[in-house]
């Protein structure tokens, strides 16, 4: 198939998806995989090309970056532990009990089955931020405690990647050396380009953390190693930066969500087989279904006590996963640790844990109103 036929078929979905997510207040992310699968299996829209691979790679780590840089690292250290126990038993519950399953219940490979806990025990930090959005909570103590709490599910998740499959040779060296100047210089250098050079059409700040990114990504790659953990710390360390900024931030958004990232979530839905997912319903389902009964068990404890009548919305949130359970999966496979099988299943599964506990927590338990008053008042007092 020509390339730029290609090219007019993937952005022509990508922009219905964009129109539809307005509509139906859908994260954006969720139709273009969904648009991603139809285009590989209806449309004979090739699943690896390699222009799309390569885009894809580089959109799930500025993703990553991105979702760094929304952390509200002032309100994170005054609800360190509320944010820690939530979001860190929405992690560890869910993987330990998708690793077991995976493991003996299915009797995938051990490296298979680290896949399938990793996927399976995120929450989207792009759901969640849309959610938040949506509802009013972004103006709130508890909708940016909910966000915090996000970021400890999502650093966990690039942790456990980073670590669960680290290989070591000359490469892996030089990447932690990379990595280690990188965090250290990274957030000094920025605003030193921004304060120089900003408001320039060319945009040497932007250039610059895409350089960042991808002599991270090379390191990363020749190493065999997974280099989001580094770069989400990037964008968590230009953070504050960035609110202090909100053109910069604006610039980034834009780049992520109008042009970079709908490669990596389209590319993610190509790789799904649907004689695959049929064939693996059963398994599909099951997945599922411990996904939310652990998230349930590792979350609902903390968020009756720390967020009261809004639990089971927060519970309902954190039970989502999109993201991570994206780059974990395509991680996966891109490094054959998964089958283009097992693939399609968790690709689906993470769809739909993006979209039923949004829709229940939306429509069933909405954040009642006496609290969201009183959130605003307060957030209002402390200025």
């Amino acid at each position: 198939m020509a390339t730029f036929l290609i090219a007019s078929i993937l952005f022509g979905l990508v922009f219905l998806a964009s129109l539809i997510s307005i509509r139906f207040g859908l994260a954006a992310a969720i139709i273009e995989i969904t648009f991603g699968v139809l285009a590989g299996n209806f449309l004979g829209v090739p699943t690896h090309v390699s222009w799309i691979a390569f885009l894809a790679s580089f959109g799930g780590m500025y993703l990553t970056f991105q979702a760094g840089t929304e952390v509200d690292t002032r309100l994170f250290k005054k609800h360190w532990l509320e944010s820690a126990l939530i979001g860190g038993m929405s992690f560890l519950v869910p993987f330990i009990g998708e690793f077991l399953l995976a493991y003996y219940g299915f009797h995938w490979s051990f490296g298979a089955s680290k896949i399938a806990a990793l996927a399976l025990s995120t929450t989207s930090l792009a759901v969640v931020y849309a959610v938040v959005v949506e509802t009013g909570l972004s103006q709130t103590r508890y909708g940016k405690r909910l966000m915090a709490a996000t970021f400890v599910e999502d650093a966990s998740t690039a942790i456990f990647l980073t670590l669960l499959f680290l290989s070591f040779n000359w490469y892996t060296l030089f990447f932690g050396i990379a990595s280690v100047i990188a965090l250290f210089a990274f957030p000094k250098i920025v605003p030193l380009i921004v304060s120089r050079y900003g408001n320039k059409v060319v945009e040497p700040e932007i250039k610059f953390i895409f350089l960042t990114i991808f002599i991270l990504l090379w390191l990363g790659n020749a190493g065999n190693n997974q280099p989001g953990l580094p770069i989400f710390f990037l964008g968590l360390l230009l953070s504050n930066f960035l609110l202090r900024n909100p053109e910069i931030r604006k610039k980034l958004r834009t780049i992520a969500f109008a042009m970079v990232t709908p490669f990596f979530f389209f590319q993610g839905g190509l790789n799904v087989n649907l004689k695959d997912v049929w064939a693996g319903i059963g398994i599909l389902a099951i997945f599922v279904a411990v996904k939310l009964v652990t998230k349930f068990v590792g979350v609902w404890p903390f968020a009756a006590k720390y967020h009261e009548k809004n639990a089971m919305f927060t519970t309902l949130l954190m039970s989502t996963g999109l993201t991570f359970g994206t780059i974990s999966s395509l991680y996966g496979l891109q490094h054959h640790i998964i089958t283009t099988g097992q693939f399609s299943i968790l690709i689906t599964g993470v769809i739909i844990s993006a979209v039923l506990p949004t829709i229940i927590a939306l429509k069933g338990f909405p954040p009642q109103s006496e609290t969201m008053k009183d959130l605003i008042t307060a957030e209002g007092e402390e200025g």
